[in-house]
């Protein structure tokens, strides 16, 4: 019998936002296996059974001899109750498959995610097929497997169906498990936001402590349904009845908030099961936050709400916001209540989101909703934004985050989000995220920063600010005006030097400030004084009045060479404030819509209110390098917006090969990989390498270079040498059997008394000309294999040229990725020099996501240099770290 899976035990949400517990089948569950069978109605018996009358006593038996390899089952646990029984029994390659759900938990999803869940075992387990006979009546059944997104192959007999497909989880079906968890995920959110009731248990009757703003919060914004305080001590809370528990609330509510002392919170939590509470908002603290003690606190806080089926917000939180005018939620200690707008809002702070909600009145941008996360012990900022894609009162999404729980299945969902709605981040450490234990040319480059973070906002289109400010500003633009169509940018104001700072920050941006055209500047000419300047950006001079703005904005913006106007305002001594921002609404009315405005007011009296009308709100900006950078995070979110998403490829491997030969490596221990090793799972993927030898003294390294025929490098092989070079470890352009024997010695000589032992030499054919680059990969332990591409040979970290993306990669991530470094023009052909085979390059990229996606015992791997020809390619050096990789974890598992 193989060990216990722990790793497969999830916690799962169903499509009504509930949650359950899927776990493997253990000896001891027959008693809970047996109650279930016996619990299931005549006709779900007979559908599982082909029988009548079964012999539960017999099947529950049965379904406890599991080995976890050939014979599996996993059971759905709501609490200590089995609603749910999947097994396998396999033979060879192919397995029988059968499950069954409790009548009450039909129509919710479960049977799915177990099927998916069982699947991701079978095929842990070397098992590539299911198998399932099934009534032609049991169309719930047959719906489970169609919907599932497995290819499904079927065959009817008199009676029966014969239904079979592969367990290997395919795109289109991890596409709908991802539809499935957003359907569960909004029903979850919902219940928090949209609340029939409430109860805050803690409320207290002085104004002032957390309970008592909480309890007063909830009542004076006016939320539509009934509000229940629960005090113990007292009868009555801020002139409303009080309760001594929840279970004497004389109705269910959907929605608890907990504000009492840490040690109480549990058995509170109990009390809210008991009373069939669907959602807890804990805003108490003195849990994980606090250390240890606190952390086994919060394991057992979250336990209670799995076993009941809970969803939990916090602990340690500031609670939640829905601004929305047919619900006014206010379950939060905020002192203030935001405007209603369009923004949602997610902060992991509890501090920062009261700075948020008091910074957003004051900027009059208006939130949707706002949820303190807290110490994410169950809802996390995935589910927010799978609830914030489906809500019809929300357009743009901000984030501020400290930690990734699940980082893998934010990239999916975000990636999926921003195709519709823009996603604005603040991600805190952008300081030294801790250096990886790594023993590699890409570990070293980028150990020393948090690029992974950058990488996954990059390729799912999420916009990253470094400041909360810049946060705010980039809001502003984006839920008031309409995306740029394109970086070109119009600059009007009345003061020069403005505006060249203004030029300055949008080209540093990324942004372009063209010529205007000849008629457009003509049409300036007619009515700007002489000493005005009408190109790009204009300058109207001191003395412009507010119908000077506006024939300009509307001039700038006519041209057809603009894609987004800065509009810079200082005040002179003769024109009012007021009229200018009168002014630039009414143009921006006029354009309609077309590109989007931006002001920049340098006044000490703030934000004129006369640029907010009924149909346009024009965003201001303290300074012209505020509005550069805003404009210019909006014009690359369009830019990502409009491509094409980018195909994964499917390249033809030897995989199994690959797999076995790092199981068996592993299988004894974390260790980098012989060249041979290396080089043959390089073949595996269609990885040109330059023709090698191996040898295991001077001798043979001088029979290999006679062997290969011509030029040679020579290179000592030692297990503790990564730079061969400082070594001496590396000698070129060798040619002839005896040069090479003689090279071999004095090298073993000079690598021994540089401290490492040399095991024996490679022998490679030499290759001419190319350029030198670096392409490797680092397995994080939150993102997974993280690729890199750089420039290579001896200066890669002196140089640091390199770009760095999260697999799996798409055709479009490789082709980004060599296109934005800083040494591109190298390949391109830079001064007439011969350039490389772009290509290949990217071909080579492509072939190594796939081959460490699929390989995640892959830790480290450096293939520098690689050499890229004018047509083709070839690594000269290579070396690869295995070591037993993470188990996987269980399809739709929680994670906060």
């Amino acid at each position: 019998m193989s060990e216990y899976p722990a790793h497969r035990e999830a916690d799962v949400v169903l499509r009504d936002g509930s949650t359950v517990r899927i776990r493997p089948v253990r000896p001891e569950d027959r008693g809970a296996i047996l109650a279930f069978l016996r619990g299931l109605s005549d006709e779900a018996r007979w559908l599982r059974f082909f029988s009548g009358f079964p012999d539960l006593e017999r099947a529950a038996d049965s379904a406890v001899e599991v080995d976890y390899h050939d014979r599996f089952g996993l059971l759905a646990l709501a609490g200590d109750t089995v609603v749910g029984h999947a097994t396998y029994l396999a033979e060879g390659d192919r397995a029988e498959v059968g499950f069954a759900v409790a009548d009450a938990y039909q129509g919710r999803g479960l049977g799915t995610i177990m099927l998916g869940q069982l699947a991701q075992a079978a095929a842990e387990n070397g098992i590539h097929m299911f198998e399932a006979e099934v009534m032609p009546e049991n169309r719930r059944m047959l719906d489970v497997f169609r919907e599932s997104g497995f290819p499904i192959a079927t065959q009817t007999e008199p009676g029966l169906i014969r239904a079979e497909f592969p367990t290997s989880l395919t795109r289109e079906a991890l596409e709908r498990f991802d539809r499935r968890e957003q359907v569960a995920a909004v029903n979850a959110i919902r219940s928090f936001l949209s609340p029939s009731a409430v109860a805050v248990i803690g409320a207290s009757r002085t104004r002032g402590s957390i309970g008592g703003e909480v309890f007063h919060n909830l009542l004076v914004t006016g939320f539509q349904g009934p509000v229940y305080p629960v005090n113990p001590k007292t009868p009555v809370v801020q002139s409303v009845a009080a309760y001594p528990s929840i279970r004497d609330v004389p109705e269910t509510v959907d929605l608890g908030v907990i504000v009492v002392p840490a040690s109480a919170v549990l058995e509170v939590a109990k009390e809210c099961a008991e009373g069939g509470v669907r959602s807890l908002v804990v805003i108490s603290s003195g849990f994980a936050e606090v250390g240890e003690e606190g952390a086994e606190r919060q394991r057992e806080l979250l336990a209670i709400c799995r076993d009941a089926g809970m969803r939990l917000i916090g602990p340690n939180c500031m609670g939640i916001v829905n601004t929305d005018p047919e619900v006014r939620l206010n379950a939060s200690f905020a002192p203030a209540f935001p405007p209603h707008g369009r923004v949602g809002f997610l902060s992991q702070s509890g501090a920062l989101g009261l700075a948020v909600i008091d910074r957003a009145a004051d900027l009059g941008l208006g939130l949707s909703s706002f949820v303190s996360v807290g110490n994410k012990a169950d809802v996390s900022g995935n589910d927010l934004l799978n609830y914030w894609e489906s809500d019809e009162g929300t357009d743009v999404i901000l984030l501020y985050l400290e930690s990734f729980g699940n980082p893998r299945r934010f990239s999916r969902v975000a990636r999926r989000v921003g195709r519709s709605k823009p996603i604005v981040a603040v991600k805190s450490g952008r300081s030294a995220a801790g250096a990886r234990a790594t023993s590699s040319h890409t570990g070293a480059l980028i150990a020393a920063s948090d690029v992974t973070v950058d990488a996954l906002f990059r390729q799912t289109g999420v916009v990253r600010t470094d400041t909360l400010e810049e946060l705010f500003d980039v809001a502003s633009l984006l839920v008031n005006q309409p995306l740029p169509a394109g970086k070109r940018v119009g600059i009007v104001t009345n003061a020069g030097g403005l505006g060249i700072l203004c030029a300055d920050a949008c080209e540093a941006g990324g942004l372009e400030v063209p010529t205007l055209s000849e008629g457009a500047i003509a049409k300036l000419r007619r009515f700007l004084p002489a000493e005005a300047s009408p190109q790009n950006p204009v300058d109207m001079i001191a003395s412009a009045s507010a119908d000077d703005y506006r024939k300009t904005i509307e001039i700038v913006a006519g041209d057809g060479g603009v894609d987004a106007i800065v509009v810079i305002f200082i005040p002179p001594l003769v024109t009012r404030t007021e009229d200018v921002a009168r002014a630039i609404r009414e143009a921006a009315e006029s354009i309609g819509g077309r590109i989007p405005v931006l002001t920049v007011f340098m006044s000490a009296r703030g934000v004129p209110a006369e640029l907010h009308g009924e149909d346009v709100r024009i965003p201001s900006y303290s300074y012209p390098e505020d509005a550069a950078r805003a404009l210019a995070h909006a014009a690359r979110y369009a830019e990502w917006r409009e491509r094409p998403e980018g195909a994964i490829p499917t390249i033809e491997a030897r995989s199994d090969e690959a797999g076995a030969m790092l199981g068996e490596v592993v299988a004894a221990g974390p260790r980098w990989l012989e060249p041979h090793e290396t080089f043959r799972l390089l073949d595996c993927y269609g990885i040109p390498v330059a023709p090698w030898r191996l040898a295991l003294g001077p001798e043979e390294a001088g029979a290999a270079a006679e062997d290969l025929g011509g030029e040679v490098a020579l290179k000592a092989v030692a297990p503790t040498l990564i730079h061969k070079t400082e070594a001496g470890a590396v000698r070129l352009s060798l040619r002839g059997a005896e040069h090479v024997r003689a090279a071999a010695e004095e090298m073993a000589a000079g690598v021994r008394r540089a401290g490492h032992e040399e095991e024996g030499f490679l022998v490679q054919t030499m290759v001419r000309g190319g350029i030198e680059m670096l392409v490797g990969v680092v397995h994080d332990a939150l993102f997974g294999p993280v690729v890199a591409c750089g420039a290579g040979g001896t200066t890669a970290e002196l140089v640091k040229d390199v770009e760095v993306r999260i697999a799996p990669l798409s055709d479009l991530d490789a082709a980004e990725m060599i296109r934005s470094l800083q040494t591109f023009p190298l390949l391109e052909g830079y001064r007439g020099a011969a350039g490389g085979d772009v290509a290949a390059l990217e071909d080579l990229l492509l072939r190594v996501g796939v081959m460490v996606e699929e390989n995640p015992a892959i830790a480290e791997m450096d293939l520098n240099p690689v050499i890229v020809l004018p047509e083709g390619l070839a690594v000269v050096d290579a070396r690869v770290r295995a070591e037993v990789p993470a188990p996987r974890r269980p399809l739709s598992a929680r994670r906060a």
